[in-house]
């Protein structure tokens, strides 16, 4: 059992979530303090029945805290965390910054948990998002048959992008229903009865930085760098919870039944898989899960060793939170 925890971020979206399931899961620990940016200090917010007032975040803060979780921008993370390490914390990370530092483990407990343990810089990092629900799914696919290459489309909500995109998108189907105008906060085009085809800056050959992403942190977490990855990420206009449509190259051929039970012996994965049926993952049915949920799984009609599937999950939840906190749970063992 740790000492004293942290909860940096503790106001934001992923932060509340963090603590609900802190509280939820029953965490051991005895002490526990909750940080946030000088605009949230002072303010309050339950936990386990009890009001707490959040503290500003400084150097300071981390002061005899063993273990944080921290959801912070990268540069605030840029900023703290190696304070945090100075202090002797160590830090389970939800921002972008140090996920690609070779020192730091990047971890997801189904997919390789055991590199939690090398947090040799005193930073663990968790993947982003549309990542998390993409090793998931494939971790089983490429134990069994070795996947050379994946084609991933990402369909991804507004939740993404915090409270300001949950806002341009309320407020945007409201000024569409009434057939007004409405001024974008969050995105650079509206986003109620649109999709947006770029999310992140552009970078290298035309692929934004959220692309980028799917490519480098998937060939980390699984530790192959031969595997090839082709993405696109799309902002669509749901509220939350990512969707993907994956196609996977094996070494070898996965037939549909075959898959079915490989996506079902894996932990954290479920199975909705009858199209005949109308039974498939959708965002509205997975919000507010902890699951990586999979169905539409096909054999690939261009490509004899080739296979597709749908999936979905909430990218709050195990996309960020709950991913943060089944890594701080694996390190109490």
């Amino acid at each position: 059992m740790y000492e004293s925890i942290a909860v940096v971020g503790a106001t934001g979206a992923v932060g509340t979530i963090i603590l609900e399931l802190l509280e939820k899961r029953n965490f051991p620990y005895k002490t526990i303090k909750f940080l946030a940016s000088k605009r949230s200090a002072g303010k309050t917010v339950t936990f386990k029945g009890q009001p707490h007032t959040i503290e500003e975040l400084t150097p300071d803060s981390f002061v005899g805290v063993q273990l944080a979780i921290a959801s912070t921008p990268d540069e605030t993370a840029r900023d703290f965390i190696p304070e945090a390490v100075k202090r002797g914390t160590l830090v389970i990370d939800e921002s972008g910054y140090w996920r690609m530092d070779p020192d730091v483990p990047l971890v997801i407990p189904e997919v390789n948990a055991a590199a939690a343990k090398n947090a040799s810089k005193g930073i663990i990092s968790s993947p982003n998002c549309s990542t998390t629900q993409l090793v998931v799914a494939v971790k089983p696919l490429h134990d069994f048959a070795k996947v050379k290459r994946i084609v991933v489309s990402t369909y991804q909500a507004v939740s993404g992008a915090g409270v300001v995109g949950i806002s341009d998108l309320q407020n945007g189907v409201k000024a569409m229903i009434e057939g007004k105008e409405f001024a974008c906060e969050c995105f650079p085009f509206p986003i109620a009865g649109n999709c947006i085809p770029q999310i992140g800056s552009v970078k290298e050959k035309g692929y934004t930085s959220e692309e980028l992403k799917l490519l480098y942190e998937t060939r980390k977490i699984l530790g192959d760098d031969s595997i090839k990855v082709c993405p696109t990420a799309v902002r669509v206009p749901v509220a939350n919870c990512h969707s993907e449509s994956i196609l996977v190259e094996t070494e070898k051929k996965i037939t549909v039944e075959k898959a079915r039970e490989l996506f079902a012996s894996m932990p954290g994965v479920i199975v909705q898989d009858d199209a005949a049926q109308k039974l498939y993952p959708m965002p509205h049915q997975c919000t507010d899960r902890d699951e990586v949920f999979v169905g539409r799984i096909r054999e690939d009609l261009s490509y004899d060793n080739g296979l597709a599937f749908w999936c979905v999950s909430d990218n709050l939840r195990k996309g960020a939170a709950t991913n943060a906190v089944q890594i701080a749970e694996y390190l109490q063992q």
